[in-house]
């Protein structure tokens, strides 16, 4: 199917009121068949009884005459129901767009006369013939005394019942191909978390990654008068065509998709996401449970103190804090509400990078009456491009760090309250400070369809952006993070959360970190501590990166 190319699809109304011997009949008056009149002027009486041989054969001829020659209300008229004749007939070629039809009848078996299609089915640029036998039965109208076809849905075509419709269309998206970055073939058999995804890419760019979906004749249910559709599915005709099958080139990497599949698949239930942070390119997807929902871009809880990140940006820029500022961790701060630290420890001589290494809750709620209500909302918007519509070529939530006031605020700060991340929208927050701005996530070229990604409105400051990455650094080597960042290497950074969920005796467990120009995070339901949840599951898949 050319590129754009827009086809209406119609539905043809089958004949299905009853045959003669149902008593359907003919509603047009007629006189006898030869139009004669009996003597005296008077109509000759109505011809009763079984249709004579001559009169079968030549009202099946009349009929599949004018069916072929496109009259349909000439053809429609030779049967016993007018109504539902024109309706079938005009649909044969409006909507299963037949554009011409040779009917060859064969040699009458009593009242049915057996006949030959050949018809020429058209749809876009797809051409096709369609052959096959039907029959029809000749009988007498009631009302008239002439030889008339007893119209029923088969004689269009023999496997049309009751309440069913042709209609030419095209099938299923064409069958794609997804390739990783490198050409390797990708499938849920090999990847079995893709099998949401891959089908989402099949339906999203079959065509425009070369591939033509199949063009197929079927039998449907007509709608029901409540405008429903009957229960029973399409019966596949003939094929027009096959379809083309598409290569769909992805930005994932087969090699980072492995190892995150076998670094989920050590937990009950945990998700992993990895980007190239300076392009946002989507490098793996991996989810231990696999559903139809896809958690690891879909998925919307408190990211805990992964969240610190951004807070940690939003402080920087405005000045209330700076890495070696000392900025104590007590066991309890108030701000709205009591707030605590993970095993209520403290640490009274700390600097505010010491604070981000450990996870200091306190600390940064004691910096929550310096703030405006909606600054961590803009932070989060305007240079980590969160809540904006992002356009990945699948589909993803996208964050949301709602303005709040109060406890609420302070609760956000912290990654709690109203904050709601995915792994891939806390994968994108350690490759904004990797690389020092927003860069979209996407798993498909947006050349491919002209998408325009989001933008963030501004950048990190070049100050503040190093700054984090110092801070992320010193997690990743002494801090909570530095358990599972060992042997990495020195140009990393990492942020662990712990984000505690009303009624759930565990947190989740959250990670997030980078290696290089690859960023990732995990979550891990009910983990506990992210560090020792989640953290290995980011460093298996930084060392495959």
């Amino acid at each position: 199917m050319h590129k754009g190319a827009k086809i209406a699809i119609g539905v043809v109304a089958a004949a299905v009121v009853g045959a003669a011997g149902l008593g359907a009949y003919n509603l047009v008056d007629a006189v006898a068949g030869d139009g004669s009149t009996g003597a005296h002027g008077e109509p000759a009486p109505l011809r009763t009884g079984p249709p004579t041989a001559d009169e079968i054969k030549k009202t099946a001829h009349d009929f599949l005459a004018a069916w072929e020659s496109g009259d349909t209300a000439k053809a429609a008229g030779l049967t016993d129901n007018a109504g539902a004749a024109t309706t079938a007939l005009s649909g044969y070629r409006e909507v299963a767009h037949v554009e011409k039809v040779s009917l060859k009848p064969g040699t009458p078996q009593g009242a049915k006369v057996p006949f030959s299609v050949s018809a020429e089915v058209s749809y876009g640029s797809q051409r096709s013939t369609w052959t096959y036998d039907s029959s029809l039965d000749v009988v007498r109208g009631r009302s008239t005394g002439q030889a008339l076809v007893d119209w029923q849905p088969a004689v269009v075509h023999p496997q049309l019942g009751r309440g069913e419709t042709l209609r030419t269309t095209a099938g299923a998206p064409p069958q794609v191909d997804a390739l990783d970055r490198n050409g390797a073939k990708l499938d849920a058999k090999d990847y079995p978390s893709l099998a949401s995804v891959l089908p989402q890419l099949r339906k999203r760019f079959g065509e425009k990654a070369g591939g033509a979906p199949g063009v197929e004749v079927q039998a449907v249910p007509e709608a029901a008068p409540g405008g429903a559709a009957d229960a029973a599915a399409p019966k596949t005709l003939h094929v027009v065509s096959k379809g083309k099958p598409a290569q769909l080139k992805t930005t994932l990497d087969a090699g980072v998709q492995r190892a995150a599949e076998a670094a989920v698949n050590l937990r009950d239930d945990a998700s992993v996401v990895a980007l190239k942070a300076s392009t946002g390119e989507i490098l793996a997807v991996a989810n231990s449970k696999k559903t139809e929902f896809n958690t690891a871009l879909m998925g919307q809880t408190a990211p805990g103190s992964t969240m610190k990140i951004i807070t940690s940006a939003m402080l920087l820029e405005a000045g209330k804090a700076s890495p070696g500022k000392p900025l104590p961790c007590p066991k309890y701060a108030t701000y709205g509400m009591r707030f605590h630290n993970v095993e209520e420890s403290e640490n009274p001589g700390a600097t505010f990078a010491q604070d981000f290494a450990a996870s200091c809750n306190t600390a940064f709620i004691s910096l929550a009456g310096q703030v405006g209500d909606g600054a961590l909302a803009a932070e989060a918007r305007d240079v980590f491009g969160l809540g904006l519509e992002w356009k990945t070529g699948v589909a993803t939530f996208d964050g949301s760090v709602p303005a709040e006031s109060g406890a609420g605020k302070a609760a956000a700060m912290i990654g709690q309250g109203k904050v709601q991340m995915s792994a891939l929208n806390v994968a994108s927050m350690s490759a904004t400070v990797r690389a020092g701005s927003f860069h979209q996530p996407y798993v498909v070229d947006p050349s491919l369809d002209d998408r325009q990604l989001a933008r963030a409105p501004r950048a990190l400051p070049g100050g503040v952006a190093e700054q984090l990455r110092g801070m992320m650094r010193l997690t990743a080597a002494s801090g909570t993070g530095a358990r599972a960042m060992s042997g990495l290497g020195p140009d990393t950074g990492a942020k662990t959360g712990s984000a505690e969920v009303d009624g759930q005796p565990q947190p989740n467990g959250w990670f997030t970190a980078y290696r290089g120009d690859v960023a990732a995070a995990a979550v891990v339901p009910r983990g506990g501590h992210g560090g020792d949840s989640a953290g290995p599951i980011v460093a298996s898949v930084l060392r495959a990166s």
